[in-house]
C-alpha cells in the first residue's frame, strides 16, 4: 500500500502507510481528520494513550487496564500507588502537552498473541485484557517510553493532538463488577479544533448546572435511599404530578389512535421466558424467585404479557392490526457501577406497546409509529432523528424472516421520505429496529423510544389469526416504546428544560403568596378555581417575609409565582410573576384562570 497523506488542520503530514497505522483506507487521498465521527474515534484513541503516557512519567508504577473511546470521549481505567484526585487534572493535562508539543511518532506493532501474553507477563491487568481476546495476532501501539496493547486505529504522531481537556476522575469496578477491584478511572475529551473543544466545554457546564439529579433534588421530585436498595427511585409528590400529568397525555394519546389498555403480571414462570428466548440471551439481566419449587422471572420486558393477552382469545384477520399498551413496570439488573440518576435504574416503567397485525401491515403501522413519536417530540422542542438497527451476531429467526422485517422498516422510512443512519448488527435479538434519537436544548443527543419488528416470538409462541380464506397465519409483532421509559425521558425532560418545565407538564403550575393574613381566604378561593381548571398551585401561608416566599418558588422552578395584597383582593385581580415568560403583569381573576385552563390544554399529542 501507497504512503497516503494525513490531512490535519489544512496541512498534509508525510506519514508511514495507513496500513501500518491500522487505519485502512486506500485510493492514495489525504485523510481529512476533522470533526467527523471517524475522525473523532481516532483522534480521542489517540489522545487517551497520550494521557496514559503522561500518567506514567508522572506517577511511574502505573498498570493501565482499558482506555476506550465512549460517547463522552474517552477514559483510560489505571491502577497506581499514590493517590490522585481531581486537583491533579490540570498537572497531568499540562503533561499531555509538554508530550505533544516534543512529538512523537505513534508505531503500531503486529506479534503473535504468545509473544504478546509474555511481553505483558507481569502484568495482572494486561493479563485479563488478554483473557477476552481471542485472535492469534495483536497489535501494540508505542509512542516514546509508552506502549499498551491496542487494536488502534491511532494518529501517526501525538504532535497531531492539539484540542483536548481532561474532564473527571472517578473511580471504577474491573469490568463494571462491584465485587471486582476498583480502579481510577479518568475522562477527557478531544477535538480536531480548539474552537469544537471550547464549544463542548461551555456545553458541559450547561450541562452541569441542568443535572437531573441536581434539578430534581432542588425542586423535590424524586430521591434515593441506599436503604431501599441502589438504583431503585423514590417518588416525591411534585415527581410524581409531573408523571403523572405525562402518563395522562400518553393516555389520551393512545386512546386516539386506538391503542387499548392491557396489564400483564409482573413475575411469570421461567418456562414462559425460555420460550421467548429471554432467558438464554438476557437471562444475566434478569432476577428469578422460586415458588412452590418452581422457577420465576421478574419481568425484564413486557412482551411475554402482551403475547399471553393475544393468545387469550381466537383473533381474525378483521380484528388486526391489534395495538395494545401498557405502563409495565420492569426491572433489569443492571451493574452498580453504570447506575446514575434516572437514566439508568434497575426498575423502570416503559411506555410500552405491541402491534400484532399482519405482514401486509408493518409498512402502515410503522408509518403512524413514527408520526406518534414526531408528535411527541415536537410538542417538547426536541429536534429528532431515526436510526435503523440490523441483525446482531447474537440472534434467533431464520435469515429470510429478518430480511423481510428489515426491509419493511427501511420500506416505511422511505415512504415518509425520512433521513435515517444504518447501525449495522444493532438490532434487537429477535428482530430488527428503528430507534429515536433526539437533540435537547444544549444540542446534547439521547437515544430514547425504538420500534422493532419482531417474526421471531409469534413464531416461538404459535400465535395465529384467521386469514380471509380460513387458513391460520402467523401474526408479526412490534414491539413499541416511543418514551423508552417514564423515568429515563423525564430525566432528559429536566435536563432540556433546566427544570423550568412548560406550564402544561410542571408539576406544580403556580404557587399563591397573600401578603398578609387578610388575604388568605381569596388564596383559599384562587386555590380552588385553579384545581378545578385541572391545574396545581400551592398555597404559601407561613410567616415569613415576601421575598423569602418568592425566593423559595423560584429554586422549586415554579412558572406561576402570585402575588396577593390588599388591592389585589379588593380588585378580584392578581399580580402574576411569569418565570417562563420573565413577565410581571396585573391580570383579572376569572381572565387569568381562563388562559391557565387553555395552557394547561393546549397541547396533546
Amino acid at each position: 500500500m501507497q504512503p497516503i497523506g494525513i490531512k490535519y488542520h489544512n496541512e498534509i503530514y508525510d506519514t508511514q502507510t495507513l496500513e501500518e497505522q491500522g487505519i485502512g483506507l486506500d485510493k492514495g487521498e489525504p485523510i481529512a481528520f476533522d470533526n467527523s465521527p471517524d475522525a473523532l474515534e481516532i483522534i480521542r484513541h489517540s489522545c487517551a494513550h497520550l494521557m496514559a503516557q503522561a500518567i506514567k512519567e508522572l506517577y511511574g508504577d502505573v498498570q493501565f487496564f482499558v482506555g476506550p473511546v465512549v460517547q463522552e470521549g474517552f477514559y483510560y481505567d489505571f491502577r497506581v500507588q499514590q493517590k490522585i484526585g481531581e486537583e491533579d487534572l490540570p498537572k497531568i493535562e499540562k503533561k499531555m502537552k509538554d508530550i505533544a508539543k516534543k512529538g512523537a511518532k505513534i508505531v503500531k506493532t503486529s506479534l503473535p498473541r504468545a509473544d504478546v501474553v509474555a511481553r505483558f507477563g507481569g502484568d495482572d491487568l494486561k493479563q485479563m485484557v488478554l483473557s477476552r481476546l481471542h485472535d492469534e495476532q495483536l497489535s501494540i501501539y508505542q509512542q516514546g517510553d509508552f506502549e499498551d496493547l491496542c487494536r488502534g486505529p491511532h494518529l501517526p504522531d501525538v504532535s497531531l493532538l492539539r484540542a483536548f481537556k481532561l474532564t473527571k476522575i472517578a473511580g471504577a469496578y474491573i469490568g463494571g463488577d462491584e465485587n471486582t477491584e476498583m480502579l481510577t478511572r479518568i475522562y477527557g475529551i478531544a477535538f480536531a479544533d480548539k474552537e469544537s473543544l471550547a464549544q463542548y466545554l461551555h456545553q458541559l457546564e450547561e450541562a452541569k448546572k441542568r443535572d437531573h439529579r441536581k434539578v430534581g433534588a432542588e425542586m423535590g421530585l424524586f430521591a434515593f435511599d441506599e436503604s431501599i436498595g441502589a438504583g431503585l427511585p423514590l417518588w416525591l409528590p411534585a415527581g410524581a404530578r409531573l408523571r403523572r400529568k405525562l402518563e395522562a397525555l400518553m393516555t389520551d394519546a393512545h386512546i386516539r389512535r386506538e391503542y387499548e389498555p392491557v396489564r400483564g403480571p409482573e413475575i411469570l414462570r421461567s418456562d414462559l421466558w425460555k420460550t421467548s428466548g429471554h432467558y438464554q440471551n438476557y437471562g444475566e439481566n434478569m432476577y428469578f424467585t422460586h415458588i412452590d419449587e418452581l422457577e420465576y422471572g421478574i419481568k425484564p420486558m413486557n412482551c411475554v404479557g402482551h403475547i399471553k393477552v393475544y393468545a387469550h382469545d381466537i383473533r381474525s384477520y378483521r380484528d388486526l392490526p391489534l395495538r395494545f399498551y401498557e405502563y409495565g413496570v420492569v426491572h433489569r439488573h443492571e451493574k452498580s457501577g453504570v447506575l446514575h440518576g434516572l437514566l439508568r435504574v434497575r426498575e423502570f416503567t416503559q411506555d410500552d406497546a405491541h402491534i400484532f397485525c399482519m405482514p401486509e401491515q408493518i409498512q402502515d403501522e410503522v408509518v403512524q409509529i413514527v408520526g406518534f413519536a414526531k408528535d411527541i417530540m415536537s410538542a417538547f422542542g426536541f429536534e429528532y432523528e431515526f436510526e435503523l438497527s440490523t441483525r446482531p451476531e447474537k440472534s434467533i429467526g431464520d435469515d429470510a424472516v429478518w430480511e423481510k422485517a428489515t426491509k419493511a422498516l427501511h420500506n416505511a422510512l422511505a415512504q415518509m421520505d425520512l433521513p435515517y443512519g444504518v447501525d449495522e448488527g444493532g438490532g434487537a435479538f429477535y428482530g430488527p429496529k428503528i430507534d429515536i434519537k433526539i437533540t435537547d436544548a444544549i444540542g446534547r443527543k439521547w437515544q430514547c423510544g425504538t420500534i422493532q419488528v419482531d417474526m421471531n416470538l409469534p413464531e416461538r409462541f404459535a400465535l395465529e389469526y384467521v386469514a380471509e380464506d380460513n387458513t391460520h397465519k402467523r401474526p408479526v409483532m412490534l414491539h413499541r416504546a416511543i418514551l423508552g421509559s417514564f423515568e429515563r425521558f423525564i430525566a432528559i425532560l429536566t435536563e432540556h428544560y433546566g427544570g423550568e418545565f412548560p406550564l402544561f407538564i410542571a408539576p406544580t403550575q403556580a404557587v399563591i403568596i397573600p401578603i398578609t393574613e387578610s388575604q388568605h381566604d381569596y388564596a383559599r378561593q384562587i386555590h380552588k378555581e385553579l384545581t378545578a381548571v385541572g391545574a396545581y398551585a400551592t398555597m404559601n401561608l407561613k410567616a415569613e417575609t415576601l421575598n423569602k416566599k418568592i425566593r423559595t418558588a423560584e429554586k422549586e422552578r415554579v412558572p406561576l409565582i402570585l402575588v396577593l395584597g390588599e388591592k389585589e383582593a379588593q380588585n378580584n385581580s392578581i399580580a402574576v410573576r411569569d418565570r417562563r415568560t420573565k413577565e410581571q403583569y396585573d391580570a383579572d381573576k376569572d381572565v387569568f384562570i381562563q388562559s391557565v385552563k387553555e395552557k394547561m390544554n393546549e397541547v396533546c399529542f
